[in-house]
């Protein structure tokens, strides 16, 4: 299958720079994933279809200030970290900006020596593993040197750094947000439990394979990154119980949706689980876990159109986007949000 094929026209000034003052203020397309019929509400309104004995599946992943800025100890050459996966001893999995620069030896320092990070390891496609040296402790110092790793079609700087943090976030480890939980509010979230509704939570720690584009025509050659995630026994519990009384699991977000069926599909349900997944939906993928998602509107090509273009069709896909460009909905991270159910 041709990546073209998910394609669409995107004018820039659709792509939102900032996130709206209160977060429950976006709109939401709902798409019949069956039909293809399409209703335009406001993002409030999600609680009309969702049922008591539902479950709303939410990624509690935290996001890090991953990005960090420093030079190189020898020559001082700037070079830009995008902290991915951390491992044992201070070592970190980081796409490197030059790659080319940062060789095994090379030492980076951030914030004037207060961190020191010396390569050990050349990976694939720009990534490098460093080891870090400091005095304290590391989040703490993260905390003051790092960025928020905001996505690159986004220009303006972010004033509140919880504004890319759900109101849920709770396990430290993502390189960005699960963007289509930034919708909602704490009261939201209440007022869907006393409906009826089974807020669950799972954690998948955002990295390389949810954002990274693909590179090559043909889907079946794109490789997905691995990323970390967690299923609690209770939250499993939930959702097996919530299977076989017929009510809906629905995913919030496609890091959510891809963690929920990977679980599924190795265990034929949902079962406590830690580990590593590169799973790649795209169409053709038979749903094991989900019976619907909440996600945001995605970039042209991308593994995340590919996701919902399984769940609810190509073509219901793409003539729900042109009409969500004609109806100017604001798109990506700090978008409008869309229900396939």
């Amino acid at each position: 299958m041709d990546v073209s094929q998910f394609d669409f026209d995107l004018p820039d000034e659709l792509i939102a720079q900032s996130p709206l003052a209160n977060r429950a203020d976006s709109r939401l397309l709902v798409l019949n994933k069956e039909t293809g019929e399409r209703d335009h509400r406001h993002f409030t309104d999600i609680k009309e279809y969702l049922q008591p004995g539902d479950a709303l599946v939410l990624n509690d992943t935290k996001v890090i200030p991953a990005r960090l800025l420093g030079t190189k100890l020898d020559t001082g050459a700037k070079i830009e970290l995008l902290l991915l996966h951390e491992g044992e001893s201070h070592t970190w999995e980081a796409l490197v900006k030059p790659a080319k620069r940062v060789k095994v030896g090379t030492k980076v320092e951030f914030g004037e020596g207060k961190l020191v990070g010396t390569c050990v390891e050349e990976m694939d496609e720009g990534i490098r593993k460093i080891q870090f040296s400091f005095e304290g402790i590391f989040h703490e110092i993260l905390d003051e040197l790092g960025e928020m790793p905001l996505p690159p079609y986004i220009q303006e700087q972010l004033d509140e750094k919880d504004r890319y943090q759900t109101v849920f976030a709770k396990n430290r480890g993502s390189a960005a947000a699960p963007t289509a939980g930034l919708h909602f509010t704490k009261e939201m979230l209440k007022e869907l439990e006393e409906k009826g509704v089974k807020v669950v939570f799972i954690t998948l720690h955002v990295g390389l394979g949810t954002f990274r584009p693909v590179s090559v025509d043909s889907i079946e050659d794109h490789k997905m990154h691995s990323e970390f995630y967690q299923m609690s026994s209770s939250t499993a519990e939930v959702l097996n119980q919530v299977k076989r009384l017929g009510n809906k699991v629905v995913a919030v977000g496609t890091t959510s949706a891809r963690t929920l069926e990977t679980i599924a599909s190795k265990n034929g349900e949902f079962v406590e689980s830690v580990g590593w997944t590169d799973i790649f939906i795209f169409p053709g993928y038979e749903f094991k876990g989900i019976d619907a998602l909440l996600t945001n509107f995605h970039l042209p090509k991308s593994t995340l159109v590919m996701l919902v273009s399984a769940l609810a069709g190509k073509k219901n896909i793409l003539t729900a986007y042109k009409e969500a460009v004609e109806k100017k909905y604001r798109f990506f991270s700090f978008g409008d949000a869309m229900l396939l159910i």
